[in-house]
C-alpha cells in the first residue's frame, strides 16, 4: 500500500499540471504532454537499471548480506548516471527535433520547448532520488518513498497555481510556471531523501564511500540480470512515446484527450504497480531465505489476488472519468474521444492487472528476466507497434481503433503469464557472480 500510495501521489502530480494546463490551454497541455513521454521513458530507463537492483537487494536482504547490497546500489547508482547525462545532452542539444516526434503542431512544439528548457534539470535529482528509493525498496523501506509523494505534491501544486495563472501577484507564466513547479519540488525530494538516506536509516546504514567502491565481480553478473530488465523497461517507455506520437499525428483533439486518459488510467493502474513491486520484492525475499515452500504458496495466492484488483481498478477508473473529465476545459471533439479512450482502458486494466504483477513481480521477482524480455519484444514489437501504425497510416483508422490497438499487448500477455508463471522454470537464485545457472519451476517445490 506505500508503494501504491507513492506512485499514486507522484502520478496525482503529473495529473495536477495537466489540469491546470488544460485550462491554460490545449496546446500547452499538448506541449507538456510530449515532454512527460521523455520523462516517463527516461522514468522507465531507470526503472529497468533499479529492477536489476532490487532483483539482487531482495534477495541478499533475505540472507542479510548488508554489504552486498551497497555494491549492488553503487553500481544502480552509476549506471543511473550515465543514462541521467546521455538523455540531458540530447534534449539540450536537440530540443525542438525531440519534440516534433510528438507533433507537428508548432505552437504545440513551442510551449514543450519553453517547459523543457526548465525540466531538463530536475533529471540528475530524480535520478539520484529513484536509485536510493530502489536500495530502500530492496530493504522494504518504503514508507519515505510516500512522504516524499506527499511533500512533492504540495510544492509542486503550491507552485503552479501561483505561476501558471499568475495568482497572488505573480507573473502569469504558462507552461513555465508548471516546469519551475516541478524542479523545486524534486530539489526539495532530493534533499529529504539524502538526510534520509545518511542520518536516519538504520538497515543498510549506507555512506558517501560506499558509493565510490566499484566491484568489477558483481558488475558484471549483476549486467547480465540488468541488461534484460533495462531493455524491457525503455522499450515499454519507448512504446508508450510512440502511441503518443502516433495520436498526436492524428489530432491535436486526440493527443489532448488521450493527455487526460492516459494520467488518469496511470493512476488506477498504481494498484498493478504497486503489486509487482511489492510482489519482486516478496518473491526475492523468500528465494533469498531458501523458503521456496513459501515462493510457492506466495505464487498461488497472489495470482488470485491480482484478479482481484483489476475489478477493482475498472471500478476505480468508471467512477473516476466524469468527475476527473468535467475539470478539464476541452472542446467537445477532446472530450468525447476522452470518453470512448477510458471506455478501452476499463477492459484494458483488466488484463494489465494480472499479467503485469505475474510477469514482472513474480517471475522477474524470481531472476527470469530473459523471459520478461522476450515478452515485451513480441507484445510490443511484434503486435502493438506494427498493427497501431498500419491501422492509423495505412487504414486511417478513428483515434478509437488506434487506441485499441496500442494497447492490445496488456490481454495478451495474459497468456504467457499464466502459463510462465504456473508451468515453466523462473525461480533462480542470485549471487555475487549473477544467477544461478539451473531454474527451478513450482512442480519442483513439494507443497508446503
Amino acid at each position: 500500500m506505500p508503494i501504491v500510495l507513492q506512485n499514486v501521489i507522484s502520478l496525482g502530480v503529473n495529473l495536477a499540471d495537466n489540469m491546470m494546463l488544460g485550462q491554460y490551454g490545449e496546446a500547452s497541455l499538448s506541449g507538456v504532454t510530449a515532454i512527460n513521454q521523455i520523462q516517463f521513458f527516461y522514468q522507465c530507463m531507470l526503472g529497468g537499471i533499479g529492477d536489476g537492483c532490487i532483483i539482487f537487494g531482495a534477495q541478499f536482504w533475505g540472507q542479510k548480506d548488508i554489504s552486498s547490497i551497497k555494491k549492488i546500489s553503487s553500481i544502480a547508482m552509476r549506471c543511473g548516471l550515465v543514462i541521467m547525462i546521455i538523455l540531458f545532452a540530447a534534449v539540450s542539444i536537440f530540443p525542438a527535433q525531440i519534440i516534433g516526434l510528438f507533433s507537428p503542431d508548432a505552437e504545440i512544439v513551442a510551449e514543450g520547448m519553453k517547459y523543457l528548457n526548465i525540466v531538463r534539470f530536475t533529471y540528475p535529482f530524480f535520478c539520484t532520488t529513484q536509485m536510493l528509493l530502489v536500495m530502500l525498496r530492496s530493504v522494504e523501506t518504503v514508507k519515505i518513498a510516500f512522504y516524499l509523494s506527499v511533500s512533492t505534491l504540495i510544492i509542486n501544486c503550491g507552485i503552479n497555481y501561483v505561476l501558471i495563472f499568475g495568482n497572488f501577484g505573480a507573473p502569469r507564466m504558462g507552461v513555465e510556471g508548471a516546469a519551475i513547479g516541478t524542479l523545486a519540488a524534486r530539489i526539495v525530494e532530493f534533499v529529504i531523501l539524502l538526510i534520509f538516506v545518511f542520518r536516519i536509516d538504520t538497515k543498510i546504514r549506507i555512506n558517501i564511500r560506499d558509493f565510490l567502491f566499484f566491484d568489477k565481480v558483481m558488475f558484471k553478473g549483476y549486467l547480465k540480470v540488468a541488461i534484460p530488465t533495462f531493455l524491457a523497461a525503455a522499450m515499454w517507455g519507448a512504446n508508450t512515446a510512440i502511441q503518443t506520437a502516433i495520436l498526436g499525428n492524428l489530432s491535436k483533439s486526440a493527443l489532448a484527450a488521450n493527455s487526460m486518459a492516459s494520467n488518469l488510467f496511470m493512476i488506477v493502474k498504481t494498484m498493478a504497480q504497486g503489486s509487482a513491486a511489492a510482489t519482486n520484492v516478496l518473491i526475492g525475499k523468500a528465494i533469498g531465505e531458501g523458503d521456496l515452500k513459501k515462493v510457492k504458496l506466495q505464487t498461488r495466492y497472489l495470482q488470485i489476488l491480482f484478479v482481484f484488483i483489476g475489478v477493482i481498478s475498472a471500478v476505480v477508473l468508471f467512477a473516476l472519468t466524469e468527475p476527473v473529465l468535467s475539470l478539464y476545459s476541452f472542446s467537445d471533439e477532446s472530450r468525447s474521444y476522452a470518453r470512448s479512450f477510458l471506455r478501452i482502458l476499463y477492459v484494458i486494466i483488466l488484463g494489465m492487472s494480472y499479467q503485469m504483477p505475474t510477469n514482472f513481480g513474480i517471475i522477474k521477482g524470481g531472476g527470469d528476466t530473459k523471459y520478461t524480455l522476450a515478452v515485451d519484444l513480441i507484445g510490443i514489437w511484434g503486435l502493438v507497434i506494427p498493427l497501431s501504425l498500419i491501422m492509423a497510416f495505412v487504414f486511417h483508422a478513428s483515434p478509437n481503433v488506434v487506441v485499441w490497438c496500442l494497447n492490445l499487448d496488456q490481454l495478451f500477455k495474459c497468456i504467457p503469464a499464466y502459463i510462465k508463471c504456473n508451468h515453466g522454470r523462473w525461480i533462480y537464485t542470485m549471487t555475487a557472480t549473477g544467477r544461478s545457472e539451473r531454474a527451478l519451476a513450482l512442480k519442483d517445490i513439494p507443497d508446503a
